[in-house]
């Protein structure tokens, strides 16, 4: 394996494939001045004095576990390259000749596709894993790759050419960190129109019996409620989280919250038809302005009425004649009745009364149209709003997830020209630029009155700031940090649920829920997604059955290993059921995915399905383990 990148992604993907794959990886990364992120004992170490007397000694464990080849560092099998750039040579000395898989994961969408392109042409059966943060372009990218290893290789696609697979750290770590921030939501995985849901659950009230939806896929730690527990660490003692429990665990586990799964749809309100740029009729004008014109409408409806009273016209002529009047083009009712006459001084008088209205009316117009393309501001009595810190590549994301789930938004942004201004714009999201360590940017995004708190800027120290002042206004406020490092993360989440044991706190590593994608994407596995459990992660994936002795000719119930892997679901093709199901629901759905496979359901060679595994389980479904010897 050769993995390629300039930033932590690529050095905690490296420590994946070896410690959980047990894969012989070579590591390219730009010399030591020239890395765009310092290590991470040297960022903690630059921080301020009072952030670094409070995560002191979490950051010496952190120093100590890079130093014994953790996640930043380059122990196990493999070894280490230094280049500025992925060029030819650079990837020839890599040995992408002869390797089975190349990860390009540049912070740079162009520096990948480069290399992607010249790694393609060295070995065209090489499995290529790219990040882009372009999806659109990832999509052609990623089927111009594919053609061109099948006509490399002499053949069509199954001719034994290498695949390629697109994958976006944001787009892995966005669901996760927007359900985060929200109570009674879940960590939500999302693919190709399947919606799935992990709920987290507390533990049952004697007499009740919980709902474990499709299946229960974790036993939470024991020490959930304690602030000072384990919850948040990838202890997988008997007092951590267990993934994927058999019902044995499930039933002996009392006073243990749990992670159950659901699939759902999104269901919401479609977006406002002002979200696509122009404005609805409503939105145009006030609801003054509004009763203004129907009152001046109903005025010139009273008028061609009475006209037609008086002269005993038909209603189009008498209507025609009232507006020649009200716009003062008729001609002067000189020989006319006195009925006439006073009807057209009326009329007269109307048509004074409608040109500031029109006037009116065309100014907001404008002014709506024109605040249609800025930046909108929180709204005055916003409350049980997500604050948004950063709209950088996570932060884009995570907005756009908390749009689909019709969730009220305030952003804070520093940089007037970042990524996600324009989305937020799109979907007229309110934005308070600024920054966020100054005092009064938070009290303008209504920090007072939120939800919760997500701190998604770049800068570790800067979402520390940010969520301290936010305790500080409001100590029960629910927080999400974005932190570079998982070591970290995990010392900072331990330090502020001690200081705020009554307060929900979650630091995320977007490494940290990036990479296991990632490697299995390497491992030649489609990866729907990943779902954090508290500080482990639990892989969903979509297995042919064919090839693996562990699922083909057992049943679905034979078929599951605790703490390992389970199926969840058999894919379909229209009109096709299942064998055993007994009901029409049970049978192909949009999605083409049969849900509650009944346990004597026999999995044939032809089948694909989806489960979810562990890191370690999905290692052990690869078989490569068990070839070599290895005990994991």
């Amino acid at each position: 394996m050769v993995v390629c990148g300039d930033d932590g992604l690529a050095h905690r993907l490296a420590a994946e494939l070896r410690g959980v794959y047990r894969e012989q990886v070579t590591l390219v990364v730009p010399p030591s001045g020239r890395r765009v992120r310092q290590p991470v004992v040297g960022r903690a170490r630059a921080a301020s004095a009072a952030l670094r007397d409070m995560v002191n000694a979490a950051v010496n464990r952190t120093g100590n576990s890079d130093a014994t080849g953790g996640t930043g560092g380059t122990g196990g099998t493999g070894r280490e390259l230094e280049a500025t750039e992925p060029t030819e040579d650079v990837l020839a000395d890599a040995g992408v000749e002869r390797a089975t898989a190349l990860a390009l994961v540049y912070d740079d969408d162009e520096t990948n596709i480069r290399a992607a392109l010249t790694a393609r042409r060295l070995n065209p059966r090489l499995q290529l894993v790219l990040r882009l943060y372009n999806r659109r372009l990832g999509q052609h990218i990623e089927e111009l790759l594919d053609q061109s290893a099948a006509l490399a290789s002499g053949g069509g696609p199954g001719s034994g050419s290498g695949s390629t697979t697109v994958l976006s750290d944001a787009d892995t770590a966005a669901p996760a960190l927007a359900a985060t921030a929200l109570v009674g939501t879940s960590k939500v995985v999302e693919t190709d129109g399947l919606l799935l849901r992990a709920v987290e659950r507390n533990p049952p009230r004697p007499g009740e019996v919980a709902d474990p939806g499709l299946c229960t896929l974790a036993l939470l730690s024991a020490t959930s409620n304690d602030p000072a527990g384990a919850d948040g660490s990838e202890d997988s003692g008997e007092n951590g989280p267990q993934l994927l429990p058999d019902a044995a665990a499930v039933e002996a586990a009392t006073g243990r919250g749990t992670v159950a799964l659901e699939q759902v749809s999104y269901s919401g309100p479609p977006l406002p038809a002002g979200r696509a740029g122009v404005p609805a009729f409503g939105e145009l004008f006030s609801r003054r302005l509004r009763w203004s014109l129907a009152g001046l409408a109903a005025c010139v409806v009273a008028l061609a009425v009475a006209l037609m009273v008086v002269t005993g016209d038909h209603p189009l002529h008498a209507t025609y004649v009232t507006l020649l009047d009200l716009f003062s083009i008729n001609e002067p009712a000189h020989n006319a009745d006195i009925g006439r006459q006073i009807l057209q001084l009326l009329s007269g008088f109307v048509g004074l009364l409608l040109l500031p209205v029109l006037l009116a009316a065309v100014l907001e117009a404008l002014g709506t149209f024109r605040s249609a393309s800025t930046l909108r501001k929180p709204p005055r009595g916003l409350g049980g709003h997500v604050v948004l810190l950063g709209l950088g590549k996570i932060g884009t994301r995570v907005l756009t997830r908390l749009r689909e789930m019709d969730i009220p938004v305030v952003c804070v942004e520093a940089d007037p020209e970042a990524r996600g201004m324009a989305t937020a714009r799109r979907l007229r999201v309110p934005v308070v630029l600024g920054d966020v360590t100054q005092e009064g940017v938070l009290e303008a995004a209504e920090i007072h009155r939120a939800h919760s708190l997500l701190a998604l800027t770049s800068v570790d120290t800067t979402n520390l700031e940010a969520v301290l002042y936010a305790r500080s206004v409001r100590s029960r406020l629910r927080v999400v940090l974005r932190l570079y490092d998982d070591d970290f993360a995990t010392a900072v989440y331990r330090t502020l649920r001690a200081a705020h044991p009554r307060a929900l706190t979650r630091s995320r590593s977007v490494t940290h829920l990036a990479a296991p994608s990632f490697a299995g994407a390497m491992m030649g596995r489609q990866i729907l997604g990943a779902i954090p459990v508290e500080r482990r992660v639990l892989l969903f994936a979509a297995v042919e059955v064919a090839g693996h002795p562990q699922l083909e000719g057992k049943t679905v119930g034979e078929a599951f290993r605790a703490g390992a892997w389970r199926v969840l679901a058999l894919e379909v093709s229209d009109g096709e059921r299942a064998a055993g199901a007994d009901s029409p629901s049970e049978g192909a759905r949009e999605s083409r995915l049969v849900w509650e496979l009944p346990d004597t359901y026999v999995l044939r060679g032809s089948d694909r399905v989806v489960l979810a595994a562990t890191r370690r389980g999905l290692a052990e479904l690869l078989g490569r383990r068990a070839r070599r010897g290895v005990d994991v």
